[in-house]
């Protein structure tokens, strides 16, 4: 049995495979569920559109008021300090990356000096793969990526390749799906071979929510002697990690999807200190030793932590709100965040089958049931009217989800802001939407 303990709440809980809530189709159930959450208290926390039921926060999350407090104090210093404010306040500019990746250290299980809040998701993609992708003539030379990543990463792993004057048709082995939804993790480890220089997944499938089993291809790689590293945007602040028992070598991840940090929020990355040693594949001066980085050297000696792959000045003002942010995080518990996100993702699987699986709806769900192998959203599709249906629920309901092509309708239940009322609302508007047929009046 595993006792889960924050500053408000304790629950017991017998592992994730062995959740069992038993619900009901009516609305008492929901209002009974959220009348027992024990996270109800953080949705206050939130600014939440007026008649807006939003469950699009595994693209942006909402923001908070913590948020907005740390974001003030920062423009507050901009206003009495100007360029003082690298170095007077007590939580200085100059260290901001590397106390705000300490503060994040927890989440995925990592030492206070492997993780960096710097850069953007994708910089920090090729900073780290710059660093670990060193292709060897004729032996080591490939890198094992999969066919349904987001394209993002795939586009900087094939200019990796082109960098390195080699061919990605030859040397970008992407594992393929055999449903288009999922891709078992031990197909990927069949592609673990001598000819492979780096292995890099994202830790979930962004359409169908599909969590990998990050402890398992890793130590897979790890037997066989490859870099492995990870995208984490989908998973971070949603699900525990344990980087460091599981033997990542490095990963990154952005902060504005369930970390709530705001648009275009900064990202972070983790180097495990293992390779602490290691030259940055992308040297810039912030990376530079802390001491003498206004030594103003020519040679470049980057700092032996996580905060050496910093490339250029941290950018405050978009990490301003993240402090705010992870502290409420923190304060509601990751573990309890897991949780409650299995249950109510639970709970919408069981609202689409039970309501909306038989004809004429026709709405079933592509991510996956067991809840070890999931994420934070539900991928509900549809075949035939998935965009009209996204449509007709913003502009009809008022409810924000996501379409992604070319049948998938996102619907992201955020723990610390959601409720379960608003699942149940959310599955009577889709039974509505093909009952009166109100998807056929959006053009």
């Amino acid at each position: 049995m595993t006792l889960w303990v924050n500053s408000a709440n304790i629950w017991v809980f017998r592992g994730e495979l062995q959740l069992t809530i038993h619900f009901t189709l009516d609305e008492q159930c929901a209002l009974k569920l959220d009348s027992e959450d024990p996270l109800a208290e953080y949705r206050h926390q939130f600014y939440i559109p007026p008649n807006i039921i939003y469950l699009d926060g595994n693209s942006l999350g909402l923001f908070s008021k913590e948020a907005e407090q740390s974001l003030a104090r920062v423009i507050d210093e901009w206003k009495q300090l100007a360029i003082l404010g690298w170095f007077k306040p007590k939580k200085s500019w100059f260290y901001f990356g590397e106390d705000l990746g300490a503060l994040a250290s927890s989440l995925v299980g990592a030492e206070p000096n492997e993780v960096v809040a710097t850069g953007t998701t994708t910089i920090n993609l090729h900073s780290l793969v710059s660093t670990f992708y060193h292709p060897e003539e004729g032996k080591r030379s490939k890198i094992i990526a999969d066919e349904l990543d987001f394209p993002t990463d795939i586009y900087a792993l094939k200019s990796q390749i082109k960098l390195k004057n080699l061919n990605p048709e030859e040397h970008l082995i992407l594992v393929p799906s055999d449903d288009g939804r999922t891709i078992d993790e031990k197909k990927i480890v069949e592609y673990m071979n001598d000819d492979v220089a780096l292995i890099l997944l994202p830790s979930v499938l962004y359409r169908s929510g599909q969590l990998f089993d990050m402890e398992f291809l890793t130590k897979e790689a790890n037997d066989q002697n490859i870099p492995i590293g990870w995208d984490c945007s989908h998973s971070v602040g949603v699900v525990p990690h344990k980087f460091n028992e599981w033997g990542v070598d490095f990963a990154f991840w952005c902060s504005y999807k369930y970390l709530n940090s705001g648009p275009g929020g900064t990202a972070f990355l983790y180097l495990n200190k293992k390779h602490f040693e290691k030259e940055p594949g992308l040297a810039g001066w912030f990376g530079y030793e802390k001491d003498k980085q206004f030594d103003m050297s020519l040679d470049f000696v980057h700092a032996k932590s996580a905060g050496g792959w910093q490339i250029s000045s941290s950018n405050i003002l978009c990490s301003a709100p993240i402090e705010g942010a992870l502290n409420l995080t923190l304060k509601a518990g990751i573990q309890n965040i897991r949780h409650k996100s299995l249950q109510q993702t639970n709970y919408l699987i069981y609202l689409v089958d039970s309501i909306l699986s038989d004809d004429p709806y026709n709405f079933r769900v592509g991510t996956p049931r067991i809840p070890e192998k999931r994420s934070g959203h539900i991928a509900v599709e549809h075949d035939t009217e998935a965009r009209r249906i996204t449509d007709c629920l913003r502009i009809k309901y008022n409810v924000i989800s996501d379409f992604r092509p070319p049948n998938v309708i996102r619907l992201a239940p955020i723990a610390l802001y959601n409720t379960y009322h608003e699942i149940w609302l959310v599955v009577q508007d889709l039974k509505k939407i093909i009952d009166e047929k109100e998807y056929e009046k959006i053009d």
